[in-house]
């Protein structure tokens, strides 16, 4: 088993779509248009046969309160394969002007990782 794709419902598709693929490398599907339900969405692939994400969006849709302390989704992780490429990629985030919530470090339960907040506020953690 193995988990397929997560979903996150954005505001702004576009930009979450140009963020992920340009930082974590991913590849994106064409976009599906519902126009019957003003909704739109996009599969972003962490290579073949490897997990996916979907980002979800149907304008002017009603958020609750902060997305980092409702039940829920906290946080996901992607995996970059080295210490390195996390100190690095944490960087190469704060110098295009992104929230840093974690420094890189060993955490608890032994994962080398830093924390960022994606353009919409959505927790991710860079592991190696």
């Amino acid at each position: 088993m193995k988990i397929e794709h997560i979903a996150i419902w954005v505001e702004d598709i576009e930009l979450l779509r140009l963020f992920y693929m340009k930082y974590f490398r991913v590849t994106c599907n064409n976009k599906y248009v519902n126009r019957k339900r003003d909704y739109t969405s996009y599969f972003l692939s962490f290579g073949e046969g490897k997990s996916r994400m979907e980002l979800m969006n149907i304008p002017n849709m009603i958020e609750p309160i902060s997305r980092g302390q409702m039940k829920g989704l906290a946080h996901f992780a992607i995996s970059v394969g080295s210490k390195d490429v996390v100190n690095s990629l944490t960087e190469t985030i704060r110098k295009d002007g992104y929230t840093i919530a974690g420094e890189p470090r060993t955490s608890g339960d032994g994962y080398y990782e830093s924390v960022i907040l994606d353009p919409e506020g959505n927790f991710v953690e860079i592991t190696e």
